[in-house]
């Protein structure tokens, strides 16, 4: 029982500054505070396994030193031991963290088998399976798992977006957009902002007007930007401008879903145009800019609602992007979309 506790903490550790260390140098504040998170998971998984002793200095089991050899040896626990619904969720997030995707989907089902009421777990085991899919869809089973998530929590905003990321990628855009409407008032401003412009991007696929724009501005991001983009505009393409034009900046998961992880909306004023881009521009918290190694960068004038692309909107080629603090990137608009 000591070993699985000192697994699971070191294991806990290496996953969180292999997310973490590339912010180190650029943001130690943030480093910091999920140093301190990880007390909390520490303290969480002493309360699992009630073995005092396995947190004192005595404990003798050997500390791994990379995040392979940590999933190894908790492999190696979890066979002896394979009734702890937490070191299977630990798992599952470190066979996602090291992009494993197949066994990742296995280790969250083992866990759901043994805490099935979890709700938070039943939407990591959705996700998993969303990661884990060629075309990176939400399927049958996933959206078994949402639906008994939000059964059991029924504002759970995680499921509830999962739920209508399902639908867009199904065609039930204004579906999506009544399953996400809810989600503006429960999120801090600037969630909110980012959000509402999902909305009306469903809506505007669903042949429906935007919703009307009565929500408080956001505030200023205190998380520190991960990205910083510039756009600059073709000057055979500065005549195509039009009046109520609007600016996208945005970053996706290469061969991920289309949904952005982060996104701005700014309006088109004059170029170049530097952008940053952090945690605090993520639609929703199931994924953070800070949790991908790489993205896509996306720029695009849109003549219509929203950031999708349309016919006579103005664009640049995608850039993939590694995501670092400080890491600054270039694009520039020039090509219409046919």
């Amino acid at each position: 029982m000591t070993t699985f506790v000192i697994l699971s903490i070191a294991l806990s550790a290496a996953v969180l500054l292999a997310v973490l260390w590339p912010l180190w140098r650029d943001a130690r504040a943030l480093v910091l505070a999920g140093v301190a998170t990880l007390g909390i998971a520490t303290f969480a998984l002493y309360r699992v396994v009630g073995t005092p002793a396995a947190l004192e200095p005595q404990a003798t089991a050997t500390m791994p030193t990379t995040l392979d050899d940590a999933v190894t040896q908790l492999e190696a626990e979890l066979a002896k031991q394979p009734n702890e619904p937490e070191g299977w969720r630990l798992l599952g997030k470190s066979y996602a963290a090291l992009q494993r995707y197949d066994e990742a989907q296995k280790a969250f089902e083992r866990a759901v088998q043994l805490l099935p009421t979890d709700a938070d777990l039943l939407v990591e085991a959705a996700q998993a399976r969303l990661f884990n899919n060629a075309e990176r869809k939400l399927d049958a089973q996933a959206m078994a798992l949402l639906d008994k998530a939000i059964a059991i929590h029924p504002d759970h905003q995680r499921a509830l977006w999962f739920v209508g990321l399902a639908q867009r990628q199904e065609g039930k855009h204004a579906e999506a957009a009544k399953t996400w409407e809810p989600l503006l008032a429960k999120v801090d401003p600037n969630t909110a902002a980012t959000l509402r412009t999902q909305i009306n991007e469903a809506r505007a696929d669903a042949g429906l007007p935007p919703l009307a724009d009565t929500a408080p501005a956001p505030v200023a991001d205190a998380t520190p930007a991960l990205l910083t983009v510039t756009v600059d505009l073709a000057p055979a393409l500065k005549d195509k401008l039009a009046p109520g034009d609007t600016l996208f900046v945005f970053a996706r998961q290469v061969g991920g879903p289309p949904m952005p992880v982060a996104a701005k909306r700014l309006p088109v004023d004059t170029f170049p145009v530097t952008v940053p881009l952090g945690d605090g521009d993520s639609p929703m918290p199931t994924l953070k800019l800070s949790q991908l190694p790489q993205v896509q960068l996306v720029a695009r004038i849109a003549k219509g609602n929203g950031p999708a692309a349309q016919t006579g909107d103005l664009e640049a080629a995608a850039v993939t992007a590694d995501v670092k603090a400080g890491n600054s990137y270039a694009l520039t608009i020039d090509r219409v979309v046919p």
